[in-house]
């Protein structure tokens, strides 16, 4: 039995065809203008255009309108629920209770309460901006908001 060495391995005949030698000759059948056609601009060296180029014509990309736009405070200010509210175990709410209570995110710079489900207990929210429809459900349970004093533009 023949042992097999590495610097013998091929691979099986037929599976490897040669590459194409482009413009060499009339028997490589690819000769004289190597497969690009008759002139124009994709027979010339360098001719190409841009994508979405369309010869001049007004592209298609800028014929269509512009639409939405994504909101560069996504991020940076989480949405808490009055429901949320309701589950925590704290009576007097601020940013740092909001996370160690882990209703939000630590990296979260700001927050803002919104109403949606239902609000109970009586709860005292300081420093928190707060939805008009969630004041209104704060303050119906007997709870209050307390807002610091909006900073004074420099002169």
């Amino acid at each position: 039995m023949a042992t097999m060495r590495l610097n013998t391995i091929k691979p099986a005949p037929g599976s490897r065809s040669s590459r194409r030698r482009v413009a060499r000759g009339i028997g490589s059948g690819l000769g004289k203008t190597a497969g690009r056609g008759h002139k124009g601009q994709h027979a010339r060296s360098g001719g190409y255009h841009k994508v979405g180029f369309e010869g001049g014509q007004m592209p298609l990309h800028r014929r269509l309108p512009k639409r939405g736009f994504t909101s560069p405070t996504r991020d940076v200010v989480a949405e808490v629920r009055t429901s949320e509210l309701e589950r925590m175990k704290a009576t007097e709410i601020d940013l740092a209770t909001l996370k160690a209570e882990r209703v939000i995110s630590r990296r979260v710079p700001s927050v803002k309460v919104i109403l949606s489900g239902k609000l109970s207990r009586k709860i005292t929210l300081k420093g928190v901006p707060v939805s008009k429809g969630a004041r209104a459900a704060i303050e119906a349970a007997g709870g209050s908001v307390e807002l610091p004093a909006p900073a004074k533009a420099a002169d």
